[in-house]
């Protein structure tokens, strides 16, 4: 039973020390009902992430309807050429390809908000920075996702990052990153065009919310008018009972 109690005892206490040597997510301020955002979410998924990345459980169909996006500008904005509106979300690279290139086939993203969080999607995004070391052939590293496969494909929106260290029990860590130069948004602009596709990956991950939403009201519409027949009924019952 000791040796239970001590093994117990370590496992917590090496998660504590695991949890206090990661960096600290940034929070991302995501409003999946801002349609707005979500659309130019969608617009930047499909220009810097789809010739990699598939989410293969969203339909164009699905998304324009959701979204509200009117056919004529869904099939010009969204859709690449030659897809079908009923057809998924689908990146045209070979996943051969793509092993060849990066070592590992970029995964499908339908579900990536649900599994990580919005958090830490929107610190991933903005934790890219420069890494010349000979196992990093992409020349970039993450500081959320250590020796990642994945290129920073918003390098020209965000600009270059370097990592500042600091020294922390002997050793040297990332303590944060510093610009190197800038790229063609600023800091804000930049942020918020993160948290625009945070958003819709967050919509991707479950696109039913938004039905839900509307179906909750006529749910709690019924739930009012039920409580107040019972609570109708009840008086008409207890009545004549002093």
């Amino acid at each position: 039973m000791k040796t239970i109690i001590a093994l117990v005892i370590f496992a917590f206490s090496f998660g504590a020390q695991a949890v206090e040597g990661s960096h600290p997510l940034q929070k991302a301020d995501v409003d999946v009902f801002d349609l707005e955002s979500v659309r130019r979410g969608a617009g930047y998924f499909v220009d810097y992430c789809m010739g990699c990345h598939s989410i293969k459980h969203l339909r164009y169909s699905r998304l324009g309807r959701d979204l509200e996006i009117k056919d004529e500008v869904l099939r010009k904005d969204i859709m690449p050429e030659g897809a079908k509106v009923h057809e998924s979300l689908l990146t045209a690279m070979n996943p051969e390809d793509a092993i060849k290139w990066f070592g590992v086939a970029p995964p499908d993203l339908s579900l990536v908000a649900r599994a990580h969080g919005a958090d830490w999607l929107y610190s991933y995004l903005k934790g890219f920075y420069v890494d010349q070391s000979p196992t990093r052939p992409t020349g970039v590293n993450n500081l959320y996702f250590k020796d990642v496969a994945m290129p920073n494909v918003f390098w020209d929106l965000q600009g270059l990052q370097k990592p500042v260290l600091a020294t922390h029990g002997g050793s040297q860590v990332i303590d944060h990153l510093e610009k190197v130069t800038q790229g063609k948004m600023t800091d804000k602009e930049f942020d918020q065009t993160m948290v625009d596709l945070v958003a819709f990956l967050v919509y991707a991950a479950e696109p039913a919310q938004f039905a839900r939403l509307t179906l909750g009201k006529y749910v709690i519409f019924v739930l009012l008018v039920l409580a107040i027949i019972l609570f109708k009924l009840k008086k008409e019952y207890w009545k004549d009972i002093k």
